[in-house]
């Protein structure tokens, strides 16, 4: 499902995020904001960002492109910066890009543009269901571009993986954190995102994403015998979070009403 690309140049860092992700000059002529495997959160961070970004994309979510980019170490031989220079010496290999919007500003609720409440409650449905904690009015990780609403930065979501114990039952486990998601006061009631969406998110449609992963980012899992039964294990934790009763739209509809 993604496209693979090869870094030509690293153009600046973003110190926004706390991996430190860098914009990159591609072999596609294109500018990828680019997460790095070597970053403190490891690849974990990379494979949250996949499988969350590209499931929000298949239920229509806006979500910039998001590419897999090869680096080589030797692109940073001339860096200035030593935390970059160290940052690219430790992410050899692949990385994930995600497409360079010009322009983008962080979203305000103040200032707008303000989603629909079908889009809002349609993004916070999908937060609720991946455990993203990341939406929030301190860090609203939602860029307006164009006039519309874009999603980013999902490392921070399907949390349970940092250590995985039982899927189903870590997928069972209340997600508080929706309480400060910064779309519930726009949002349409939740049951009615969920009635539109999670009939959308099936086991085909979470096994081609999951294997969008490269096999290198899960390796070395203690809690997995092979990258099959640790790619396996995202799909029955999004599959049993969204077994009825879905304790999740129940949980974000009530924060929704006390916003």
């Amino acid at each position: 499902m993604l496209r693979t690309v090869i870094a030509t140049r690293y153009v600046t860092p973003l110190r926004e995020g706390g991996s430190l992700p860098g914009l990159c000059e591609a072999d596609d002529d294109g500018l990828y904001v680019v997460k790095f495997r070597g970053a403190g959160q490891g690849p974990k961070a990379l494979v949250a960002e996949v499988i969350a970004g590209e499931l929000a994309r298949a239920l229509g979510l806006l979500v910039p492109d998001q590419v897999l980019v090869e680096l080589d170490p030797a692109i940073g031989a001339g860096e200035p910066l030593w935390e970059v220079k160290e940052l690219l010496d430790r992410s050899p290999g692949t990385n994930l890009g995600i497409d360079f919007l010009p322009g983008a500003l962080a979203f305000a609720p103040s200032v707008g543009p303000r989603p629909d409440a079908v889009q809002a409650a349609a993004i916070a449905w999908f937060d609720a269901l991946v455990t993203n904690p990341d939406r929030t009015a301190r860090n609203v990780n939602l860029l307006a571009w164009h006039g519309r609403v874009y999603c980013i930065d999902h490392g921070a979501a399907l949390y349970a993986h940092h250590r995985w114990e039982d899927p189903v039952a870590q997928a069972l486990r209340p997600f508080p954190w929706i309480a400060g998601h910064v779309l519930l006061p726009f949002a349409a009631p939740i049951p009615e995102a969920d009635a539109r969406l999670a009939p959308l998110v099936t086991p085909r449609l979470l096994e081609e994403i999951t294997a969008a992963v490269p096999d290198a980012w899960l390796a070395g899992d203690p809690a997995f015998a092979s990258v099959a039964q640790n790619r396996a294990a995202y799909v029955t934790y999004l599959l049993a979070r969204l077994a009825e009763p879905r304790r999740f739209v129940e949980e974000a509809e009530r924060a929704r009403i006390a916003a």
